[in-house]
């Protein structure tokens, strides 16, 4: 999925300066790694980042982020990106910033689903972990974690255009939204697909490396994350993460029911809006095929 032009210039030169002016004891070298859809990282000094808005709709994640990443850090399995420093308007940008820790490691998606399958106990374990009920001033999103009956426009627009799988994609979806809507309101990441996770090394042990990309973290339906079943792993690693998850979070067949839905909308999602985008288009078709498998 190709990021959207950015709102505002971001060089190495700028984050060299907020650091500089507001964090020097954490000052090192800059350099630019990836546009996010709303942020960019920087790598800073041998085992720091920085990630910062590139766009006005990436402050409120942003924020988001820094005041609940740290306390839910705690009680997870693995590591995740909780802010190290928080910056803040400077040096001629106008929106808050993080220092966060570096992650070596590959991006789950570079390596199939039975080499995923390795982690999907320990993913699952991250996942009951992160359920917790949430407060109730925790954040929402309009997009990920609310009733399927919320989504179900923007699916059956995109299921129009999948073609032989459009069918067996409707039916996957339209059983989630039989299913009787989510009786709690959890903490989710909201965006848990392989690109989100890193695997040590070059992945081919599979081993969980961290958890990144919080910017839809939000309080909602558990199914959202549970998704995750279908667009990482194979019908073993499938069984095994839901047995991780099962054991950490009691969850009743109909939000499985619903996290499949979930699945086929993150999958079609990054089929129908990846802009060209080769990586993103095949994990949603990986996701698809799995989702529209049988039990």
């Amino acid at each position: 999925m190709l990021a959207p032009e950015s709102e505002l210039e971001i060089t190495d030169g700028l984050i060299a300066r907020l650091v500089e002016e507001q964090h020097p004891e954490l000052a090192g070298s800059v350099r630019f790694v990836v546009h996010g859809w709303d942020c960019d990282l920087y790598r800073l000094g041998a085992q720091l980042a920085v990630r910062l808005p590139r766009r006005v709709s990436g402050v409120e994640p942003l924020l988001n982020e820094q005041r609940w990443l740290p306390e839910l850090a705690a009680a997870l399995p693995v590591p995740v990106p909780a802010p190290v420093a928080v910056g803040r308007p400077g040096a001629g940008y106008p929106w808050s910033w993080s220092v966060i820790p570096w992650f070596e490691g590959v991006a789950a998606d570079t390596v199939p689903p039975i080499v995923r399958d390795r982690c999907a106990e320990r993913l699952g374990q991250v996942v009951a972990a992160l359920h917790a009920p949430a407060p109730h001033d925790a954040p929402v999103s309009n997009y990920r974690g609310t009733p399927l009956r919320d989504r179900d426009a923007t699916v059956r627009r995109r299921v129009g255009i999948l073609g032989k799988d459009a069918e067996a994609a409707l039916r996957v979806w339209e059983a989630g939204l039989a299913a009787r809507p989510s009786p709690v309101r959890s903490w989710n990441h909201g965006d848990l697909h392989p690109a989100n996770v890193l695997l040590h090394g070059d992945g081919r042990d599979g081993s969980l490396a961290a958890v990144i990309d919080f910017g839809d973290l939000s309080a909602g339906d558990p199914a959202v994350d549970l998704a995750a079943a279908w667009l990482f792993f194979s019908p073993v690693g499938r069984e095994l993460f839901r047995a991780a998850v099962g054991r950490g979070r009691a969850y009743d067949p109909e939000v499985w029911q619903r996290a499949r839905a979930w699945a086929v909308d993150f999958s079609i999602g990054l089929i129908t809006e990846s802009d060209g985008s080769a990586r993103m288009t095949s994990l949603g078709r990986s996701g698809l095929a799995a989702a529209l498998l049988p039990d």
